[in-house]
């Protein structure tokens, strides 16, 4: 008795995100977003439905909600591919292939109905977010804004016919008291080039991630599934990092005024976000202020250096900077996530520091033509 209902309303949409609470009650590792944060993710307050339009689905199992799944036309993506992809996302289910062969059915209709011949997946909601199923890694729980699912989801996408169209790397280094003598020389090198680095100001943090969209847009255009970032979409970040950034952490590089490249690590609040469970009650709040000085990691989100200043020292010089922050606050672990598979200059850049892989996400794709 497997029916899958379009979500329709606010209430649909609620029951819509908060499916996954029920899904991982037991589940230590599970960290949920806040359900307020992602009700308003999920409707045109996001500016990434400027570009886009999805909907979203749940299925129900002898009357029990028992998975989701959105089904995601990107015209950004369209236009800067021209590939007839399609997308899907922010899929959740029970370890049963007949449901997720109905949601998968569901979201492939969906995409034939506008003229895709590609679904590609998952995207949560675009390749700017969270995308990929966690495929190796199940030990450890994910930091923010990485996925975390049980392994049988890869078995769900791969029985629906899904095959591996790229993995993403996560790798994990502790902070080290002392950054390795390589980093300082090649600093020294990038000052003599005329590279100076600042962090930023909280206060006027829309405007410096300007400067990231500026640096972003440059030195990702050739990346597999690039889409540019708008100033809308980064006016809707600050507002959603503003609250959690420490401006120790945030660095640009800049010549002459002009940013050249820019570092963004952010705590990892999945500490906090596993104890409340989605919900800002008091007793969530008192919660989240006494585990967030307990938090001892940070996530490397935000990096890349535009294509004119690379091989100039900037991603060392931000490094150093960025370090000394992660020492005033006493990080021990630092996550570089995620990063391409095929994006080996920037792998090599986290062997400086002896950063381990240590998960990988994986997204998938199907010919539905």
């Amino acid at each position: 008795m497997i029916k899958i209902v379009e979500v329709k309303d606010k209430k649909q949409l609620k029951e819509f995100v908060t499916l996954p609470i029920d899904l991982y009650k037991d589940d230590p590792f599970y960290a949920s977003p806040l359900i307020k944060d992602m009700m308003e993710h999920l409707t045109d307050k996001n500016p990434f439905f400027n570009r886009a339009k999805a909907k979203f689905f749940i299925a129900y199992n002898n009357g029990k909600a028992a998975g989701r799944i959105a089904a995601i036309v990107n015209y950004a993506h369209l236009e800067c591919h021209n590939d007839n992809v399609g997308f899907w996302g922010l899929f959740e289910c029970i370890n049963n292939q007949t449901i997720a062969n109905a949601l998968f059915d569901v979201s492939r209709n969906f995409l034939i109905e506008n003229n895709l011949q590609i679904m590609r997946g998952p995207m949560n909601l675009s390749i700017n977010e969270e995308c990929g199923f966690l495929y190796e890694g199940f030990d450890t729980p994910s930091m923010i804004m990485i996925p975390y699912n049980p392994p049988y989801y890869n078995s769900l996408a791969e029985g629906y016919g899904m095959k591996k169209v790229k993995d993403l790397y996560c790798f994990l280094a502790s902070v080290p008291d002392k950054l390795p003598q390589k980093i300082d020389r090649i600093s020294r090198f990038a000052e003599k080039q005329g590279i100076s680095v600042r962090t930023i100001s909280l206060n006027n943090l829309k405007q410096e991630l300007y400067a990231f969209m500026e640096v972003y847009n440059d030195a990702w255009n050739e990346n597999w599934g690039f889409i540019p970032i708008t100033k809308e979409e980064i006016d809707y970040m600050a507002e959603k990092l503003k609250p959690i950034a420490l401006p120790e952490l945030v660095i640009v590089a800049e010549k002459n005024g002009e940013p050249a490249g820019f570092f963004g690590a952010i705590p990892d609040f999945n500490d906090v976000l596993r104890k409340i469970r989605g919900r800002l009650t008091p007793l969530a709040i008192i919660k989240a202020l006494h585990y967030r000085r307990k938090i001892q990691s940070m996530r490397l989100l935000l990096f890349g250096v535009k294509k004119a200043f690379r091989h100039k020292g900037v991603e060392s010089i931000m490094l150093r900077e960025a370090f000394k922050g992660a020492l005033k606050y006493g990080f021990k672990n630092i996550e570089f996530s995620w990063i391409l598979e095929d994006n080996y200059e920037t792998i090599n850049l986290t062997q400086i520091i002896n950063a381990k892989r240590y998960k990988i996400l994986r997204i998938y794709e199907k010919n539905i033509d």
